[in-house]
């Protein structure tokens, strides 16, 4: 087995990175990565970091993270602006990454209540986002999968069959 994760997962907050992430990972019987899951183990809730120490500490500390899981096989899933460091841009070109993307319409309800710091405005704090990530986003990645409409599961077992194609190029 490869110390390299078979399949980095990449996108903006509330696309469903992480809930793809863990039935992929079941799905190929990998394990899971998840660099937010990691941040919050070691350092508490993001937005308690944020509060207490700011963005800069927080990306600081996902770096880190990202670092971690790129050494380590399995499935990783990649917190939304992972990508703004051009350091893990650059360690993306060497992984088999896919963007998991939702439209503004399907991801205002996911959002609505959110604690993530950067969203506090709402939907057009994350549209905004989208707006500054979407290049890089669509730079590291081989393929996009949309989670607006279509089930999860249905998506994971295209997600596989990409991956397993993609093992063979």
């Amino acid at each position: 087995m490869s110390d390299k994760p078979a399949l980095v997962l990449v996108g903006p907050p509330a696309a469903g990175k992480s809930r793809l992430a863990k039935r992929v990972a079941k799905m190929m019987n990998l394990p899971l990565v998840d660099t937010d899951s990691m941040v919050v183990q070691e350092h508490g809730p993001i937005k308690d970091i944020f509060a207490n120490h700011g963005e800069d500490v927080f990306r600081a500390w996902e770096r880190a993270a990202v670092i971690t899981a790129l050494e380590t096989p399995g499935i990783v899933a990649l917190g939304g602006g992972a990508v703004i460091d051009p350091a893990t841009r650059e360690d993306l070109r060497n992984h088999t990454v896919a963007l998991i993307t939702i439209s503004p319409e399907a991801v205002e309800d996911r959002i609505s209540g959110d604690k993530r710091p950067l969203l506090s405005g709402g939907i057009e704090s994350w549209v905004s986002l989208m707006e500054q990530r979407s290049g890089w986003y669509e730079e590291v990645a081989g393929v996009s999968f949309d989670t607006s409409h279509r089930a999860m599961d249905t998506l994971a077992v295209e997600i596989v069959d990409w991956v397993k194609g993609a093992e063979h190029e």
